[in-house]
């Protein structure tokens, strides 16, 4: 379910600071909590957020210009957090969980964001996960991040690749991402 109040947001950005091996950092631009749940009982939660604003793999994959991406960038989002407790052991619930999200999140973020995403991307650090769920849930993969993160003056980041793993939520995503809006 999604996290409506400023209180429910606060504790599913407590549950990922505590649990998520990335710890929780503020979103910048549009973004969605959800709490995973079973039976009023709190599972875990995800958080999705604007996408990277430039991705090789990504980009090639998609196929637009330079001048599409800058236009068209904020029909793709990035699942930047997901997150079962450590104590959850259920079955193919990860991967459950992301098709649940998957079929809803377009009508979630129009009544957030007033507009429907058509993509989904997110990473995954293969010294420490496969990408199983996101597999089994129809995620395709794309490639390797280069790990160098954004390029800014004055600035540098580092970091190791990641996986990229992407999920349309529409069939004419693509085309879609080539028009301008």
């Amino acid at each position: 379910r999604v996290a409506k109040t400023r209180e429910e947001k606060e504790l599913c950005n407590e549950y990922l600071f505590r649990y998520h091996y990335l710890g929780y950092t503020q979103p910048f631009g549009t973004y969605l909590h959800y709490f995973i749940t079973y039976q009023n009982e709190v599972l875990g939660c995800a958080l999705f957020a604007g996408a990277a604003k430039s991705l090789g793999a990504r980009d090639r994959w998609i196929g637009w210009t330079d001048n599409q991406r800058l236009l068209n960038l904020a029909w793709v989002i990035n699942n930047s957090r997901f997150l079962l407790f450590p104590w959850v052991r259920i079955k193919n619930l990860a991967s459950h969980v992301l098709g649940q999200i998957a079929r809803r999140i377009g009508d979630d973020w129009y009544r957030k964001w007033n507009y429907s995403p058509v993509l989904m991307e997110t990473f995954i650090d293969p010294d420490l996960y496969a990408g199983s769920c996101y597999k089994a849930a129809g995620w395709q993969y794309l490639g390797m991040t280069t790990g160098e993160g954004l390029v800014r003056t004055g600035k540098s980041y580092k970091t190791t690749p990641k996986m990229i793993f992407v999920k349309p939520l529409s069939d004419s995503f693509r085309s879609f991402l080539h028009e301008k809006h």
